[in-house]
């Protein structure tokens, strides 16, 4: 029997535990820089506990925002105020990856001085992007119309990731972990709802899984395939996108087997009211992609066993239990009860509902 509390190798990295902290949103870096700070250093020292932290999404160039108060790591300030994060995990003994995340249409032209947000095709949506009302406050507004990326910025965005990968490897992080998922911009291409090109981008199987995989290519030669891993969300519906993607996610599998990466990150379907994957489909990718699976999505203590114990997952990521549950592993480990989180503090703001929530110890 697998424990969610043994050890796992990650690529070049051996995790303590497999209790992962699953990427969230929280909009609390610097306003108007987008630099990491102290307060999030203390946020992530709390949770060092995790076999690894995965940051927060975190933009890899000023047109992959899409989210008042996020984190950048495109420019040498905020690979500086990453630095005081990594540092600090480090010193309570964690593990932490960068997540390399670029947006794509989920945005709004607010954050781009007036122009449009870009995906994969210029195709009207419904969905709403979260900005900083007048008062401070998370707002949402409609996100507009995209247009569609031309061949040349598709391979300038592909080398706004080898940047980001390399600056994670300067600012101290173990592993980088590329968004490929919830309908931001590399999810836009692999969609069928959202990619509507007749290029090389577009049509096949092959030609919308081209950007996503130029993408991990370019990261790997900036850094190394032991060090980069990926975000995944087949069948996923969050974002507007709802297609039944079942056998792209297992194509891409194979290729990232191929290029033998540290590990995919299965985001599963039901946590935003998509249908739940089949152990048949959980199979199929396990015989796919070799290297470790982490599992991520309504995850309980009993569902992370059971699939453990399965051999269908290596790791479980939790997400809004360690928004309020500091020492999460030491209370799944002990059966402790977990705090409930505070909805109303999840985005931006400052220490309450942050860095405030009581550990065991407190």
């Amino acid at each position: 029997m697998t424990s969610l509390f043994s050890p796992l190798t990650v690529g070049a990295v051996q995790l303590s535990n497999r209790v992962v902290m699953a990427p969230l949103t929280r909009m609390r870096a610097t306003p108007g820089v987008d630099v990491p700070n102290a307060l999030m250093a203390e946020y992530y020292r709390q949770r060092a506990g995790a076999g690894l932290i995965v940051t927060e999404g975190t933009q890899i160039s000023p047109i992959g925002k899409g989210y008042f108060d996020t984190p950048g790591i495109y420019n040498d300030e905020q690979v500086e105020g990453w630095k005081l994060i990594t540092d600090a995990v480090h010193a309570a003994g964690g593990t932490i990856a960068a997540q390399l995340w670029h947006v794509g249409r989920v945005s709004h032209e607010s954050f781009h001085d007036g122009a449009l947000p870009v995906s994969a095709s210029a195709l009207p949506y419904r969905n709403r992007a979260t900005i900083k009302g007048a008062d401070g406050s998370p707002q949402r507004v409609d996100c507009p119309t995209p247009r569609a990326l031309s061949i040349e910025e598709i391979k300038a965005t592909v080398e706004d990731y080898a940047r980001a990968a390399r600056n994670a490897r300067e600012a101290g992080f173990d592993l980088v972990e590329i968004h490929a998922a919830h309908g931001y911009l590399l999810h836009q291409f692999l969609s069928t709802a959202s990619n509507q090109r007749d290029d090389e981008y577009g049509g096949s199987q092959e030609n919308r899984a081209r950007f996503v995989l130029e993408a991990v290519d370019a990261i790997i030669d900036a850094w190394s395939a032991d060090r980069v891993g990926i975000r995944i969300s087949p069948q996923g519906t969050f974002n507007g996108l709802a297609d039944d993607d079942l056998e792209m996610a297992l194509f891409l599998a194979a290729e990232f087997k191929k290029r033998g990466l540290a590990f995919v990150h299965l985001s599963e379907p039901d946590w935003a009211g998509g249908p739940k994957l089949e152990d048949s489909f959980r199979k199929e990718l396990r015989a796919a992609y070799d290297g470790p699976i982490f599992g991520a999505g309504a995850y309980d203590l009993a569902k992370a066993e059971r699939l453990l114990d399965a051999d269908l997952i290596d790791a479980a990521a939790f997400g809004r239990s360690f928004i309020a549950n500091p020492d999460l592993p030491l209370r799944l480990r002990t059966g402790a009860e977990l705090n409930e989180p505070i909805p109303a503090t999840f985005y931006g703001g400052g220490e309450a509902g942050y860095t405030d929530y009581p550990a065991l110890a407190d």
